[in-house]
């Protein structure tokens, strides 16, 4: 495998070439009676300058694919906050987060442009796979340590607050996807007034 791989090289191709161009040197008459050592070394020269052989790039996921997983997580997440009992203003907030993250992950266009912005992806998975999940298993493991420190600040404002935090966070992507397809609007429009003059 090695050996066939070789020969496949860009080391090989060009020092075969070169060594193509020895040969040429000695039926014309050029490298005389030491041709052998003329083929070789034109050989070698050119092996020892072609390009190195560069390996293939990792195979990442594209960013469609990772809204297809993030998708499945959302889902995950969904069933976890099911079973999770928040406070009725923390609920609230919950419910109205959950909505902006699955109308920006419902597959079609809107997928597609969020698709063309990978930090955009990121933030959602972002929020999705660490924030959100963090924010509600830190009010459910903090409310239970309230009970036996009473006076202390309730985790709810907390959690409200970080609710809030990650709601303007969804709402400035989506935001920011809708003023992309605006600009992609009048970008049109543009075009297709210069080209009626």
């Amino acid at each position: 495998m090695a050996i066939s791989k070789y020969l496949e090289s860009r080391k090989n191709i060009a020092g075969s070439a070169c060594g193509l161009l020895g040969l040429v040197l000695t039926f014309t008459g050029v490298a005389g009676p030491y041709w052998p050592v003329v083929v070789a070394g034109l050989y070698g020269a050119g092996a020892l300058i072609a390009p190195p052989e560069r390996p293939p790039l990792p195979d990442f996921p594209t960013p469609s694919a990772q809204l297809d997983e993030l998708r499945e997580d959302f889902g995950k997440l969904g069933d976890y906050l099911l079973e999770v009992d928040l406070p009725r203003a923390a609920k609230h907030q919950e419910t109205d987060l959950m909505l902006v993250l699955a109308a920006l992950l419902e597959p079609g266009w809107v997928a597609e442009a969020l698709a063309q912005d990978p930090e955009a992806v990121h933030t959602l998975s972002r929020v999705v796979r660490q924030d959100l999940p963090e924010a509600v298993d830190s009010f459910v493991r903090t409310r239970w340590w309230t009970r036996m420190t009473p006076g202390a600040e309730p985790p709810e404002r907390h959690l409200e607050r970080q609710l809030a935090i990650l709601q303007e966070e969804a709402e400035r992507l989506a935001a920011a996807l809708r003023e992309t397809e605006a600009r992609r609007q009048e970008s049109h429009t543009r075009y297709l007034e210069d080209r009626s003059k």
